[in-house]
């Protein structure tokens, strides 16, 4: 296997850990630091402000292309420097959102139903997800990212976490190695197309991950408040103007997989237990 990753952000590096010494990595960069950490990973960076040959050159040196980016203003930042009839040759993977479903009034969000994104940024990753279709990728909708570094833990030690109450609204919710392990599943799998969710089994209120991980550290939670879009930033408003369940049953009955941490109790768990293992004193 020869994987390009298009993006190196926070799930295209826990899917290089669970590839590594299994695959050749290569790896999209506008940063000189960020290269030398690649080669640091054993990862070969790709400029990307070298001309687009460098680019296709990658494609077509690629087996797998996992493509995790965002679309800015302009669109897809690669699918445009990319000759698609090249993508549909390897396996490739677009990582999208499950903001694509949009309002879901607290129902079920499947693979097959139609996308009502609101938001601009979910509005920009659903017409980046169709032109990565129309290309022969995969499309993987990713619920909340969560995992080591990027979790609850983390905003109640910095003071930014808050137990918002919003009578019937929920989240759902995955853990970031669950993502990598389901990613290592389909690229086993070239037959498997489509779109998959990937969501843990408890989709439930942001208040009670917040409340379970200020327990795990021994902290007094926030207090509770009322859900009030103008004492929210703008950002934090918009996640609370959709409700719905995630199913995560296509990724099971097609790819096989079960996420290891199946709801927000076992992945808070892991993090804690790994956090407190490396800080702990050498016997």
């Amino acid at each position: 296997m020869n994987v390009l990753f298009l993006g190196f952000g926070y799930v295209a590096r826990a899917t290089a850990r669970a590839l590594a010494g299994r695959a050749k990595m290569t790896a999209t960069t506008r940063d000189a630091a960020k290269a030398d950490s690649l080669v640091a990973q054993g990862i070969t960076p790709v400029f990307m402000r070298d001309n687009a040959c460098a680019l296709e050159d990658a494609v077509r040196a690629a087996s797998h292309v996992v493509a995790s980016a965002p679309p800015g203003g302009d669109g897809d930042p690669f699918l445009p420097l990319i000759d698609p009839d090249l993508v549909k040759t390897r396996w490739t993977g677009y990582l999208s959102t499950t903001g694509v479903y949009g309002d879901r009034g607290g129902g079920w969000a499947f693979e097959w139903d139609r996308l009502d994104p609101v938001e601009p940024r979910s509005v920009r990753r659903a017409q980046a997800e169709a032109r990565w279709q129309a290309a022969g990728a995969r499309v993987f909708r990713l619920a909340g990212i969560y995992g080591p570094g990027q979790s609850a833990f983390d905003k109640l030690r910095e003071g930014r976490a808050r137990r918002i109450i919003k009578p019937d609204q929920v989240f759902s919710r995955i853990h970031v190695d669950d993502i990598a392990s389901a990613l290592l599943l389909a690229m086993a799998r070239p037959e498997a197309g489509g779109v998959f969710n990937l969501a843990d089994d408890l989709p439930c209120a942001q208040s009670d991950v917040v409340l379970a991980a200020a327990r795990l550290l021994g902290m007094e939670p926030p207090m509770e408040e009322a859900f009030d879009p103008g004492a929210m930033s703008p950002m934090q408003a918009s996640f609370y103007s959709a409700n719905r369940r995630v199913s995560n049953a296509r990724a099971k009955q097609v790819l096989s997989w079960r996420p290891a941490f199946p709801t927000y109790r076992e992945g808070l768990a892991a993090i804690y237990e790994a956090e407190n293992a490396s800080t702990a004193p050498a016997p």
